[in-house]
């Protein structure tokens, strides 16, 4: 062994973190020790605890006026009569199968059973998503090229 692999064996033996490697060969032995797995030669000192300032609680507010409150209630009832098309997997949702094409979908559009209404990109496959429901597109829910979650909605479909 010569003394160039000797000093790759070092940096190696450095890199990885380890306490002590030994290397024997039939007429050869070396031993390399760091200081990195031993307790020798490393102290710890604790570092004090940072806590944020306690801020006061916020004074509870005052109730919403009835005619605030229906329309809230009525939107959710609206939205619940819409089938969802939701994110079948993780990643990032476009409306266009490339970027100098037209959109699969907009709001108005009628999809059927079948039809690709978006894409999504999951470690660099584009992956075509179909519709589960026939009907009219009356909201998509999610920006271009955001990224999405599984089981996240994409879609309101109107099914009348």
């Amino acid at each position: 062994m010569d003394i160039r692999e000797i000093q790759n064996l070092i940096k190696f033996v450095s890199k990885s973190e380890v306490s002590e490697v030994k290397y024997k060969t039939k007429d050869f032995e070396i031993t390399i020790k760091t200081p990195l797995g031993g307790n020798e030669n490393v102290s710890y000192i604790a570092q004090p605890q940072m806590y944020p300032a306690a801020t006061p609680a916020p004074a509870p507010a005052a109730a919403p006026a009835p005619s605030a409150e229906q329309p809230a209630k009525e939107k959710a009832d609206d939205d619940s009569k819409y089938l969802t098309i939701k994110s079948p997997m993780i990643g990032t949702f476009y409306r266009k199968p490339a970027p100098d094409k037209d959109v699969f979908v907009n709001v108005g559009d009628e999809v059927s059973n079948g039809k690709v209404v978006c894409v999504i990109e999951a470690m660099k496959l584009f992956n075509q998503i179909e519709s589960e429901v026939s009907g009219k597109i009356v909201k998509i829910l999610v920006d271009d090229a955001t990224p999405v979650e599984y089981d996240q909605p994409l879609f309101l479909v109107d099914p009348s």
